[in-house]
Order: structure tokens, then sequence, then C-alpha cells
């Protein structure tokens, strides 16, 4: 028996206790009601949605062409959409999930206006997009199954049984849209304590996996910009340890922690690490700053040493009071901070890096996987990448070692459309196409996600239709270019009152009053010109 059935058998037994003061009640109604409200908290969308990414990062360890993908959104809306066109096109939401970024929270959903990814947005911000994204996909469920029950009556005054036994095995195995939302805490808005708050109020929202990077707080900057300053690991690990046990306390014990790491294009410490004996976690980390030998005399005021095979080192101190690294220990100091990460409690990783190259990730983490086999990435497929210019670089560069001619191509200015029907920017295009399939297989990547798509898309569709709305096509611009396609391409929103829950209404009208509802979708209702 399914659990739509036992809901019914359940308020039926319910409804002959309460006698003939329930008379109005159907049990059938009140099973539908309780299908399209799955989930009542977001904690029960944390435990299952931590469920889904366990059983999938297993998975990916038995088979690496099994990855997962995810694209970043900024509305509950857009989220929503990408799902219902998920179902709609590739008919599950099985290995999709969606990102939320904290660039977009500060570029588009701040009380400032417009901020830079720099950690200057109100934190409470960000639970308040996972409570609104998944107040839109469990809205999607009721929809979806709204338009089933609707079918299912249809059928049944019809009298077409076989018809009534289709539409009922699609509600008894209906698949949520609700699927893991990847969440981005920044670099943990203070201190460990400002941190494990904030995740926990994530957690309640519904995340079951929390990205932190291990950048200081308020020096954060967006990972694809200069002036990235990191914390030594103790400070680090004291936030991973924050946010597992903000996991725990909500019962959550298997949610996921994503340790992000901004070293390989951080040139900038804001403290020199505490250590106790040589090789030591700390004096590791010292090791990489960038020093110079003095001697007693030549100390000066407020100079800052370090002890280093008995000889005195001056840490080179900017005016802007941070050390700086030596140069080119960028990756070293990436793998420290991914086997370091996952000694302590770390999930997954996220190297952040300056162009996306397969083999410059595996590099890193053929290293990281000497201690860690199972060694996983979340990669950032960025938009602040230039994927066109960077692939036919790629491109250029495979040629040039293959022994071809590559006399007609300018390799600093490929990105020309002249090059765009070339072999080489086929070549490029074939290696963007592959890009997910290889870095999961080569480089260890179980998620890919793109930060910023929708902020793009966004801009792009506004631009066509704002030029040609006020320009000369005037409404045909709207007519062609949206609604035409929307119901050519059977897109849900050009009923845009059934997507706001319309019908919804219209039948719980019905369930509460019977005969005397007054309903929205009557005949004068404009929707019905798209049946």
């Amino acid at each position: 028996m399914t659990a739509f059935q036992n809901d019914i058998d359940a308020v039926q037994a319910l409804k002959e206790q309460n006698g003939s003061s329930w008379d109005a009640i159907n049990p059938e109604y009140v099973a539908r009601m309780r299908a399209q409200n799955r989930f009542k908290t977001g904690l029960q969308i944390a435990q299952y949605t931590a469920d889904i990414m366990r059983r999938d990062m297993k998975e990916y360890d038995a088979d690496s062409s099994v990855y997962t993908q995810s694209l970043g959104v900024w509305h509950g809306f857009i989220g929503q959409q990408k799902l219902i066109s998920i179902k709609k096109h590739l008919k599950s939401t099985n290995k999709r999930y969606l990102y939320l970024s904290g660039w977009m929270v500060a570029a588009l959903r701040s009380e400032f206006g417009p901020l830079p990814d720099q950690s200057m947005h109100e934190k409470t911000s960000v639970p308040a997009l996972i409570e609104e994204l998944y107040t839109f996909l469990r809205q999607a469920d009721a929809r979806e199954l709204d338009l089933l029950f609707t079918q299912l009556d249809d059928a049944r005054l019809a009298g077409d049984e076989t018809a009534v036994e289709f539409i009922q095995s699609q509600i008894d195995n209906y698949e949520t849209h609700v699927v893991p939302i990847i969440a981005d805490i920044d670099a943990g808005f203070g201190n460990p304590e400002a941190t494990y708050l904030l995740a926990k109020k994530m957690i309640e929202a519904g995340a079951c996996a929390i990205q932190i990077e291990n950048q200081v707080s308020d020096e954060k900057q967006c990972g694809h910009q200069d002036g990235k300053v990191t914390v030594p690991h103790e400070d680090f690990i004291a936030k991973i340890n924050a946010v597992r046990y903000a996991f725990l306390e909500l019962g959550i014990d298997n949610g996921v922690i994503v340790a992000r790491t901004d070293s390989l294009g951080a040139g900038l410490t804001q403290k020199i690490a505490v250590t106790q004996v040589d090789g030591d976690l700390g004096d590791q980390y010292n090791a990489f700053i960038d020093v110079e030998e003095i001697s007693e005399a030549e100390l000066g005021n407020g100079d800052v040493v370090i002890k280093r095979d008995g000889k005195l080192m001056r840490p080179k101190r900017l005016a802007s009071n941070l050390y700086q690294f030596r140069a080119d220990t960028g990756v070293d100091r990436v793998v420290l901070d991914c086997v370091t990460s996952l000694k302590n409690g770390a999930d997954l990783l996220w190297i952040e890096t300056e162009k996306p190259h397969v083999e410059q990730i595996a590099e890193m983490v053929d290293r990281i996987r000497e201690e860690f086999p199972d060694a996983k990435l979340v990669y950032n497929n960025s938009p602040s990448f230039n994927w066109t210019l960077n692939f036919r670089q790629q491109a250029y560069d495979q040629l040039v070692e293959e022994g071809k001619d590559v006399s007609a191509y300018d390799r600093d200015g490929l990105m020309s459309v002249e090059y765009d029907e070339t072999e080489l920017a086929q070549l490029a295009d074939e290696k963007i196409r592959t890009f997910q399939r290889d870095g999961s297989a080569r480089a260890g990547i179980f998620h890919h996600l793109i930060t910023l798509p929708t902020y793009h898309t966004a801009a792009l569709s506004t631009d066509n239709l704002a030029k040609g709305y006020f320009g000369d096509e005037g409404m045909l611009t709207y007519v062609r270019d949206v609604q035409r396609r929307e119901i050519r391409e059977g897109i849900a929103t050009v009923r845009h009152q059934n997507m706001a829950g319309s019908d919804i209404g219209d039948n719980h009208k019905e369930y509460f009053s019977g005969d005397a509802a007054l309903k929205a979708g009557g005949k004068d209702n404009t929707m019905n010109q798209f049946a």
C-alpha cells in the first residue's frame, strides 16, 4: 500500500472517530494536501538532502563518471525554474543540485544595493535565501501534484481506468523538486562563534552542505580578485569545527562541509601562525612566509621576528600590516590546506584556480590523494574565466606539442571572431564540452557548479528584450522572442497564473466550500488561451 493510500485510510479512520461534525472532510483531499507539503521544516529538508549528497559521494567514489552539477541562483523563482526545466528535459533531478553564491547574495540581495564579494552584505540574507529557495521548490511540488490530481479527477469522470491507474502511479512515485543546496558561508562572517551561529541558521533553513573558505573574514575578497588574505590553519580548523558542531547540535549528523582554499591566488597572510615545535602545522605555514635574515642589532621598533634553522628571520611586512608569502608557493600551500582540512573534519574540497585547466587541478589533487585517496573536489566553473580564450590557448598549445602548423593563429588574440570556424576553435569547444567529464575522471571533481550563470542570463535576455521592445519592433520582440517560444517549447511560465498558485487556490476553495467556491479559473480567465 502506498503512502498516499495510507494517508487516505488514516484520515478516514479519524473522520469516523469524529462523527458527523467531520462530514465535509474528504480524506483523499487531505492526502493530496499532505503529499503537496511533504517537507514541514528546513531540518527535514537538510536531513533528506544530506542523505542524497552522501549517497552521491559514495557512488562517485565507485564511478567517477557519475559526478554532480549545479547552477548558482539568487532568487527562489530562478531555482524553481531550473528544477522544473531539469524534470521536463532530463526526467529526473538525480545528481543535480543548487548552489547559493555569496557573490550573488552580495550583488543582488543586500539592502545596501549591489556590493562586491567582500562579506559586506547582511549575513542573515544567506539563510533567508536558502529558505526562499526551498519555499519555491516546495511550491513546484505542490503545483505539479495539483496538475496530476486534476488529471486524475478528469480520468475518473471519463471512466478511463487505464488513465486512472497510470496517473495514480505517477502520484505514488512522485519525484520532488527539492534537491541539495551547497551554501556559501564566505569566510564565516566573523569569529568561530559567529560562524557557528550563522551555520545553524543556514541548516535550519534547509542547507545540508556548507562551503567555507580560508580567507580572513574582515579582509575577504572574491576568489578571482587580487588582495586575498589567508588565515593560519588552526584558525580555519576552528571554523570547520564550528560548522560541524552546528550540524550535530541540530541532528544532521551527516551534514557536508566543503573546505575551500584560496591559497593558489592569495599572496598575503594577516598572522604569523602559533608554533610549538619544528615541523608542526604552524611552522609549516610560517615556512611559506617571505623573510629576510637579520641580526639582533638590526631589530627595529615594532619588528616581528621568527626563528628558522637557528637564525633570526624578519617576515616582510607591507604597509597594510600584512605579511606576504614567497612567490611560487601557492600550489604547495593549496596541498597543505587541503590535506589539513580533510584531517580535521572537511568532507569535500574546493580549490579556487585562476583558469579552468584539468591538468593543473589534477596535479594538485594527485598530491592530496597520496594521503587521502578518496579526496573529492567541488569546482567552480566560473564566469570569471574567459572560457573561450583559455581553451583556445590550450588548443593552440596542444597543436604546437603535436607539431601542427599554427602560423595562422595569434595566441594572444584567439578571442577574435575570425577564428570561430577554425579547426582550433572547434578543438577548443570540444575541450569545453568535455571539461566536466574530463575533470571528474582525471582531477577528482565530484561536483561542478557555475557560480553566477543566472546573473548573466538575466542580463543577456533583458538586453535583447529592451533592445527590440524600445526600438522599432515594439511588442513583436516580446511576442516572438518570449511568449511564442514559451508556448512552442512548453515553458510552464506562459501560464503565469498557474505558476503563482491560482489553480491550487481554486482547488482548495472547492475543498473548503464545495459548490459555493468562487474560482478564478472560469471561462473568462485569459489563461485558457494557453490551454
